[in-house]
């Protein structure tokens, strides 16, 4: 796939995506490329964001999105290819599963500075850079909108960027910039599955089979699925939405 790609939706429009290694960045970068846009990926992963990018066709700067300094770095590196239409604020850890008494601190201190503080890093540092009239996407979860022991650290997270989503909504709405949360439930990909298999434990037994029952349509969501749900909060397809806290959990949420 080249910047080119095969449709016109985002023509034009330049695309910043965090956590741009893991499945979500990696199908979320390609709908958009598909589409026309330009896009720039960030993750800390250097050997995995390489691979990702020269398959796509992609640009891409290694950062770790927690540090200002590298924040306002890759943010301009994105800005060099114009004024950024689309931040998709994408990077985030899941840390353990662990009651509140017995959660170790530096892993939510770990999960929140990924999820909460990268966010708003990339908030801060894109804003000034964004063209009015364009789009934030901030990753939250299923756990953004609901919660489940264990998972103190995640939820919270994913709890604190919705009020982050808020706050831009309100502020950026002068400029016509959109901001919204996408809330996906379980995701067959790796980094669901790392988390599913320490849950096996907790719950006794397959929690692959448990979630699946407990989600309406009765299946993990694929990748791609999400990134069809980013493409349309990016594009102008959306373009009176905004403030929204989209869920795409196959009905988990209900």
């Amino acid at each position: 796939m080249n910047q080119n790609g095969g449709g016109n939706l985002m023509a034009g429009r330049n695309c910043l995506i965090t956590g741009g290694a893991g499945s979500i960045g990696r199908e979320a970068a390609a709908a958009l490329l598909a589409q026309g846009a330009r896009v720039m990926l960030v993750d800390r992963d250097e050997a995995a964001l390489a691979a990702t990018a020269a398959k796509l066709g992609a640009n891409y700067v290694t950062a770790d999105v927690t540090r200002g300094d590298e924040a306002l770095r890759y943010v301009a590196a994105a800005a060099r290819l114009g004024k950024i239409d689309v931040l998709f604020a994408n990077a985030g850890v899941f840390g353990v599963v662990s009651p509140v008494a017995d959660y170790p601190e530096n892993v939510f201190d770990e999960v929140m500075a990924v999820s909460v503080r990268g966010a708003f890093l990339a908030a801060k540092y894109a804003v000034p850079e964004m063209r009015d009239g364009g789009s934030i996407i901030i990753m939250s979860s299923v756990m953004g909108l609901t919660a489940d022991p264990g998972v103190a650290a995640y939820a919270t997270a994913k709890h604190a960027v919705v009020g982050l989503m808020r706050v831009l909504a309100k502020e950026l709405a002068p400029r016509r910039i959109r901001v919204n949360t996408i809330h996906p439930g379980p995701v067959d990909n790796g980094f669901q599955t790392r988390i599913e298999r320490e849950l096996d434990g907790v719950l006794g037994g397959d929690a692959t089979a448990f979630l699946n029952g407990a989600i309406p349509l009765g299946r993990h969501a694929q990748a791609a699925e999400i990134a069809q749900a980013v493409l349309f909060l990016a594009s102008e397809m959306s373009s009176f939405v905004t403030g929204t806290t989209m869920a795409v959990d196959g009905g988990m949420s209900v």
